[in-house]
């Protein structure tokens, strides 16, 4: 199978190395000097130092190249931030138009969070920018515990790709399972990309209590209290129930919020340790979704009317409001609450 992967940075290059051991894997970037690097060294020094690139690899800086190299039937990877989506997918629908009948039929997103302003997931926006257009691809996106280093070096994983089209899940399947990598199939496509957005939130708030030595029970609590916020918002949304409780949820919650190679719970680890917000984003040299995600959540929240308590503590400090000892005090001094909700109420308590 032909497969293009836009987005040059760690997850892009990681499941590049994966398909490019058994298929054609054309990587696409903008940055010029970039690309460069990855095709004379063979090794992405930014992101994924010390990991060999394979020799099949291909790479291009071209647009129309790398929709070439997919044509209609082979499959299209966006692996940009989410920030950087809506302006590659308007650049992805003006180079179609062109020549639509050799667009691809299949488009994978690998982004992670909410479009600030619109709060739309990644799929949404997609949707949005492809509306009215005749040659609409089908929309799905991989999502899951993974960290890219991990899967770069061959490492185990699994992870779920959803998608309302069959057609999309199947040629996800055969381009990326095998080798270390188990792909599991959902058609809950709005659950599982709420699942990948809000565990960047709660991954800081894990940071910010191990940071300040609140302990392994701090932790274990605010992971699974954590998921109930997800479920929550999720339900509220229209998402599925047993979304929550696979890959895409209590998995990525888990690996994100205790993982020694996790930004986001780097940041809350820093934010601990007193250093400012923009110093510890400048320094990341990565990004980190959850600094982004966490105001939108929470207005996500507030618009569907369910309580997260600990995506506003972490909003709260995000946003200069409160330090992280003084969030940490305020979430212990809630008043007591049941721990499930009553049936047939979503939006629940915490």
């Amino acid at each position: 199978m032909n497969i293009s992967i836009l987005g040059a940075g760690a997850w892009g290059t990681a499941l590049a190395c994966h398909a490019a051991r058994r298929h054609a894997v054309q990587l696409w970037g903008r940055d010029a000097a970039q690309i460069r690097t990855l095709r004379t060294r063979g090794e992405n020094t930014r992101y994924l130092p010390g990991v060999a690139l394979p020799e099949a690899l291909g790479f291009t800086t071209e647009l129309n190249a790398a929709l070439a190299h997919v044509g209609a039937g082979g499959l299209l990877v966006l692996a940009v931030p989410v920030a950087g989506l809506r302006p590659l997918a308007q650049a992805l629908r003006a180079q179609g138009q062109e020549a639509p009948q050799d667009f691809p039929r299949h488009v994978l997103v690998l982004a992670k969070g909410f479009e600030q302003g619109s709060r739309l997931l990644p799929h949404q926006v997609l949707e949005q920018v492809f509306e009215g257009w005749a040659r609409q691809p089908a929309l799905g996106v991989l999502s899951g515990p993974s960290f890219a280093l991990e899967v770069a070096r061959g490492l185990p994983v699994a992870l779920t790709a959803a998608s309302a089209d069959e057609g999309l899940i199947q040629a996800t399947v055969r381009a990326l399972h095998g080798g270390g990598m188990r792909i599991y199939a959902s058609a809950d496509l709005l659950g599982v990309e709420v699942g990948g957005a809000v565990k960047n939130v709660l991954a800081i708030a894990c940071g910010v209590s191990d940071g300040l030595e609140q302990g392994h029970n701090a932790r274990a609590a605010l992971i699974t209290r954590g998921l109930a916020e997800i479920s929550r918002l999720g339900l509220a949304m229209g998402a599925r129930t047993e979304t929550f409780m696979g890959l895409s949820g209590l998995g990525d919650l888990v690996l994100t919020c205790t993982g020694e190679l996790s930004r986001n719970r780097r940041v809350g680890l820093q934010l601990a340790a007193g250093k400012p917000l923009d110093r510890i984003v400048a320094e990341l040299g990565h990004v980190a979704e959850g600094v982004y995600t966490a105001q939108t959540v929470l207005e996500l929240a507030l618009a569907h009317q369910v309580d997260m308590p600990i995506t506003a503590a972490v909003a709260d400090v995000l946003g200069g409001r409160r330090s992280p000892a003084e969030a940490l005090r305020n979430l212990l001094a809630r008043e007591p609450q049941p721990e499930v909700s009553p049936l047939g109420e979503p939006g629940g308590q915490p």
